[in-house]
């Protein structure tokens, strides 16, 4: 075995003979791949920061990275903004985006802001029209700008770690191109019902918020494959039930929420592979289903909604008087007499009742006449002279 000394003294000649190499290389004169580098002034003393460029020159500026470079505000005058496709200004201490600055990055595909210290984003987001990417989490956000509905191809959309209270109203209408949707660790109170409108959606995580309900027409959402919706607490106590009708659904998050019956419309989840329920105070399906695992759950509440189908009328039955009438729900007036024949004691005489046609007819008009409106309540009530 190589003793401790013979293992310290190779490692020395390795080191060595790598500080000879890197010495003849840097002096080497040797074609290189070119960095370009151009310099963004931040306002910070006007210190000038050192920003990458990626891709050939004669498609100009593509990628620009101003990540963790302790930025406070921008001033790129001197940049090409049109020609950028890809900008990252994430982990800085950015408080503000200049309007112009956004208006300018007509080809802007991607922009990451997280880790700043935002409260508003500009209304100017609005312009960017091929932006598909936006990280705006681990910010101070309050809300989002209406405008960001005219973003609309924008495939994924990441406002995690906010103060986020809502969404704009009709983010679900005009989004449509919208895969992704993390709004996570936030303060939200209820999403908009527009959300059931996204129909290329695949992933929506809105836990840790404060959520009361969910939208009802979820089963619009005929591409999701994952929702989250845990850690709402004691907020979320009921979930829809078109939760059960989402026919791409593989995993469903609802776990430590204040839920006590979930819908049996779970048991129609023929694709789900993981479904997290625990840290609800369940009733129904009872803890032992629930100890049992997926299949045992599904199980569960397929028959469960076998049940309450066989018990749920097959056709709605049309109550009109008549019926209720000849079924005892309601007994004609004292000596009238019904069709099999008894006497009943009752509220309403269905034969004086009249059509409205016939009501409105001018034999009737005399109903109407301000002199028996105005009359004692025996003489209204009277019948109609013909």
């Amino acid at each position: 075995m190589m003793g401790y000394e013979q293992m310290n003294q190779m490692t020395m000649t390795t080191t060595a003979m790598m500080k000879n190499y890197n010495k003849r290389g840097l002096n080497n004169n040797t074609p290189q791949k070119k960095m370009t580098r151009r310099s963004v002034s931040a306002i910070d003393g006007g210190a000038a920061a050192a920003a990458a460029e990626k891709g050939d020159r004669s498609q100009n500026l593509k990628t620009l990275d101003l990540s963790g470079m302790s930025l406070a505000s921008l001033s790129a005058s001197s940049i090409n903004l049109a020609s950028i496709s890809k900008l990252d200004l994430s982990n800085n201490n950015i408080q503000k985006i200049p309007e112009s600055l956004v208006a300018r990055m007509l080809n802007l595909s991607a922009l990451d802001l997280h880790s700043n210290q935002l409260k508003t984003l500009p209304n100017s987001i609005g312009c960017l029209s091929k932006l598909k990417f936006l990280n705006v989490s681990g910010n101070y956000l309050q809300f989002l700008p209406k405008t960001i509905e005219d973003c609309r191809s924008l495939e994924e959309l990441n406002a995690n770690f906010n103060e986020l209270t809502r969404l704009p109203d009709a983010i679900g209408f005009e989004l449509t191109n919208l895969t992704k949707l993390s709004v996570n660790s936030n303060k939200i109170v209820q999403l908009p019902q527009s959300v059931s409108h996204l129909t290329s959606l695949r992933v929506l995580d809105a836990r840790l918020n404060r959520l009361g309900s969910l939208p009802e027409d979820l089963e619009n959402l005929v591409n999701l494959q994952v929702l989250n919706v845990s850690q709402n607490f004691q907020y979320l106590t009921t979930l829809p039930y078109s939760v059960g009708l989402l026919i791409s659904l593989v995993e469903l998050d609802v776990s430590y929420n204040g839920i006590t019956v979930l819908p049996h419309s779970l048991g129609c989840l023929r694709r789900i592979q993981k479904l997290s329920v625990q840290g609800n105070p369940l009733i129904s399906p009872p803890f032992e289903v629930v100890e049992q695992g997926l299949e045992a759950l599904k199980q569960y509440m397929s028959e469960k909604m076998t049940e309450s189908y066989k018990k749920t009328p097959t056709k709605k039955k049309s109550w009109g008087i008549g019926k209720l009438v000849k079924y005892g729900l309601m007994s004609p007036s004292p000596g009238r007499r019904t069709g099999r024949g008894d006497e009943r004691q009752g509220f309403i005489n269905v034969s004086d009742y009249r059509q409205i046609d016939g009501i409105a007819s001018p034999r009737h008009m005399s109903l109407f006449n301000p002199r028996r409106l105005l009359s004692p309540l025996s003489a209204y009530f009277s019948p109609p002279r013909y």
